[in-house]
């Protein structure tokens, strides 16, 4: 094989954007991690947390959340699309009156918000919502 110049260039290039795409991060396998690291890996069920959030986010910079998790010591939410997915973590003492919360999050692009709760006998239970946004909110 004869090296030319254009040829050197071309596999510099190459070269430069394979290193390039793949040093990013997969954020849904982050968010994946990050659960698997809450529970220990334990077992996920389903259907015992409701999480609302819109369909439609106008702006990323401000949607709102809210998660009710009756028999819930703690409720971990994450945007498996964000740089960061670990978004707010809830903890709720004995004394409670509900097992709720609410705030507003700060979304990059379309993606799912995951709730993932830790119920009082120790397992753990798990809700997800889609929300597209068509402005978004981190850096953009």
């Amino acid at each position: 094989m004869e090296l030319t110049r254009r040829k050197v260039l071309a596999l510099a290039a190459g070269t430069t954007a394979f290193a390039a795409l793949s040093g990013l991060p997969a954020f849904a396998s982050l968010t994946d991690d990050a659960i698997a690291e809450l529970t220990g890996g334990a077992k996920i069920g389903e259907g015992a947390v409701t999480i609302t959030a819109p369909e439609i986010a106008e702006n990323g910079n401000t949607v709102p959340i809210e998660v009710d998790a009756p028999g819930a010591v703690e409720v971990t939410l994450y945007a498996d699309g964000n740089p960061v997915p670990n978004v707010a973590t809830f903890k709720f003492g004995p004394l409670s009156a509900s097992r709720n919360a609410s705030t507003r999050i700060r979304l990059a692009t379309t993606q799912n918000v995951v709730a993932v709760a830790k119920m009082e006998d120790g397992s753990f239970q798990m809700a997800k919502a889609n929300v597209k946004v068509t402005i978004g909110g981190c850096g953009g």
